[in-house]
């Protein structure tokens, strides 16, 4: 299911391209990412091997320092890794050219406070190349289509901490991405807003038929998720798959 309202431009009829292999969003193979050299290297990640499908819910379970963070750059091509390979197959496209294909909502808000919702919702775009007018209308579509519509002229400052977050979930999905990461989205919220920010990250990826990576260090919010990682001291292992999982691979 998505909505024709967000900007899917990548689109072409399945006619025009023949039979397609299923292929995972983002593979990870033996991926490390190492800080620092000699003495003082830290091995953030160590050997992580996993894959992201289209439809996936997943959580990345860990305390602070685990390296969950890391692994969520590099599914996001945001970092490299040291040794290893991150490929994106299923997007067609390498770290250079992933553009709007991968959103990242990050624990803190990071809106800009001179900018209303809207604004903040509608920049990305606007930084892609978007005109003003079609980029303001994504971000109208991804406010509403995420039942915050009403909060489209308020500042920063106006909103609570899950209405904050809320937008900047919007934000993500304005473009029409084919992968969202989320890393620790609730780690600043109560309860009550974390439960709110966590329907609203697996509404938004069911509304564009986009895979959905978690980060959390809590428990309530990875067991809404269908697939469960645990990562510990840089490694990553399952704790719970799919009975079912897309033609391919079938791996953490």
């Amino acid at each position: 299911m998505r909505s024709d309202r967000l900007d899917r431009t990548d689109e072409v009829p399945a006619t025009a391209r023949g039979p397609v292999t299923p292929r995972p969003l983002v593979d990870c193979e033996a991926a490390s990412r190492t800080f620092g050299t000699g003495t003082h290297a830290v091995v953030a990640v160590h050997s992580a091997t996993c894959e992201v499908w289209q439809g996936d819910r997943m959580a990345v379970m860990g305390a602070s320092g685990s390296g969950k963070s890391t692994l969520m750059h590099l599914l996001a091509g945001l970092d490299q890794p040291s040794s290893g390979t991150v490929s994106w197959p299923g997007l067609g496209v390498t770290a250079d050219e992933l553009g709007g294909s991968v959103a990242m909502v990050f624990q803190g808000a990071s809106l800009m406070p001179p900018l209303t919702a809207l604004e903040n919702v509608a920049m990305p775009r606007l930084l892609a190349g978007v005109s003003d007018s079609q980029a303001r209308v994504s971000a109208a579509a991804a406010l509403d289509s995420l039942d915050i519509g009403a909060l489209a002229d308020r500042l920063p400052e106006e909103l609570s901490g899950g209405q904050a977050q809320r937008v900047c979930v919007a934000r993500a999905i304005a473009g029409g991405p084919r992968l969202i990461l989320a890393d620790e989205p609730t780690g600043q919220l109560d309860s009550v807003a974390a439960n709110h920010v966590v329907d609203v990250l697996i509404h938004a990826a069911d509304l564009i038929d986009a895979g959905l990576v978690v980060a959390t260090h809590d428990p309530r919010v990875a067991t809404r998720l269908m697939t469960r990682w645990s990562m510990r001291d840089g490694i990553l292992t399952p704790q719970q798959t799919p009975a079912r999982r897309p033609s391919g691979r079938s791996r953490p």
